[in-house]
């Protein structure tokens, strides 16, 4: 096996996780979304809330932990979205470079 056979694997496969991180982006942002509204129990949409909770709850609640939400006036803001969206992306141009 070549050296450039090795190398255009790698960077295949740095490419696969670049774009499994795009998406996971998507989620968070529809995620992030979907929570500013309400959701009627047993509705459609509250399936694909749980859905999309399922995917991103795992990589939140960590940094929920670390930064806790941030109260403003009588509401709390919730960072953690913001935080991991900004990691990813930089991983992203980290993995395209």
């Amino acid at each position: 096996m070549s050296l450039d056979l090795v190398a255009a694997g790698f960077n295949t496969l740095l490419d696969v996780v670049a774009s499994v991180l795009q998406v996971y982006v998507i989620v968070l942002i529809a995620y992030a979304l979907l929570s500013w509204f309400p959701i009627s129990a047993g509705s459609g949409l509250e399936k694909v809330v749980i859905v999309l909770s399922r995917m991103t709850e795992p990589v939140l609640r960590p940094v929920r932990r670390v930064l806790p939400p941030v109260r403003v006036g009588g509401t709390a803001i919730d960072l953690s979205v913001l935080v991991v969206i900004v990691a990813a992306e930089v991983l992203v141009a980290v993995l395209r470079s």
